[in-house]
């Protein structure tokens, strides 16, 4: 009894800093979208979203390839759906009462932007290109992952190294984005880190390295990242900076995790969050200071998260 209760805990833990790493990544994408210019801004865009995709690396296992499909597409696609028409709705009824036209006005036409979405949704829609890519990109990867379960495998190399000439040469020849998909072989090439590091030893020696490689991507020594339009600045340099900076915070999480409730809760409501605080930001972004915006950005979606959850409306959005 005294073994299963231990393992209880630490699996607890592991999922508590799980939640501490989303927490910290959330925060820094709410950020971002309002503190949209100078050194802030830049150093956020400096591993922001690259932290996602390798927490989800990390919790990434292999499974049979059409049941891990079909989940993926169920899982993350409805939520995806739910909150895309809530907000057009949202943006017919608030924008005239702003005084102003809503975003989409003249259908059928404008559904082609909706379902192409990526580069095509921007202003309250701005983060809907990170799911469909996240998604693509996990199905992907689990269909490499259940041939070769072990990351550190040499074949890997093989799959790779064409992936990031891939990666690079599509951020280079396109501007635009369908679903966010252009920035699909760079998340693999993430997911692939995420669930290569806990096979790498921690060794406190690692913490100089990693932190002058994050350091130059924080304090813009390497040019910043921008995941929807796949700009990833300097090749390999910005993306490895991006890496180093999240796996400090990762360790940092691991850290902190039995004492950061509040993180660990925003954390857990990060989908939320992440789909509704472009809403609050373009709505309210000209009445309110920087730091209120943030706040109500941050803060409503969190309490919408709550409300969520204790009702029948979790089967949709959650």
């Amino acid at each position: 009894m005294e073994n299963r209760g231990h393992d209880a805990a630490t699996a607890q833990f592991r999922l508590d800093w799980v939640d501490v790493a989303r927490g910290i990544g959330i925060i820094a994408v709410v950020a971002g979208h309002v503190w949209t210019r100078g050194p802030a801004r830049d150093a956020i865009y400096s591993f922001h979203m690259p932290l996602f995709f390798l927490l989800s690396g990390m919790l990434s296992r292999p499974h049979p390839v059409a049941a891990f499909t079909w989940r993926q597409i169920v899982t993350q696609g409805r939520p995806y759906a739910a909150f895309l028409i809530l907000l057009l709705l949202a943006d017919q009824i608030v924008e005239p009462m702003k005084g102003k036209a809503p975003i989409f006005r003249d259908w059928p036409h404008d559904m082609e932007s909706v379902l192409l979405g990526g580069t095509w949704l921007g202003g309250p829609f701005i983060i809907f290109w990170f799911v469909p890519c996240l998604m693509v990109a996990r199905i992907a990867f689990n269909i490499a992952l259940r041939r070769w379960p072990d990351p550190l495998a040499w074949r890997w190399a093989l799959l790779l190294l064409p992936v990031a000439l891939l990666a690079y040469g599509l951020g280079w020849a396109f501007d635009e984005s369908p679903l966010g998909l252009l920035s699909a072989p760079m998340a693999v090439l993430l997911l692939w880190a995420g669930a290569a590091w806990p096979r790498i030893r921690w060794r406190n020696g690692l913490i100089l390295p990693l932190g002058l490689l994050a350091l130059a991507g924080l304090a813009g020594v390497f040019p910043t990242l921008n995941m929807k339009v796949a700009d990833y600045g300097w090749p390999l340099l910005s993306i490895a900076s991006a890496v180093a900076t999240s796996l400090l915070l990762f360790r940092l999480s691991a850290l902190i995790a039995r004492y950061a409730w509040p993180l660990r809760q925003f954390g857990r409501a990060s989908l939320v969050i992440m789909y509704l605080h472009g809403a609050l930001i373009h709505y309210c972004g000209p009445s309110l200071s920087k730091a209120w915006l943030f706040t109500l950005a941050l803060v409503l979606p969190f309490l919408a998260w709550h409300l969520v959850r204790l009702t029948p409306l979790r089967r949709v959005f959650l």
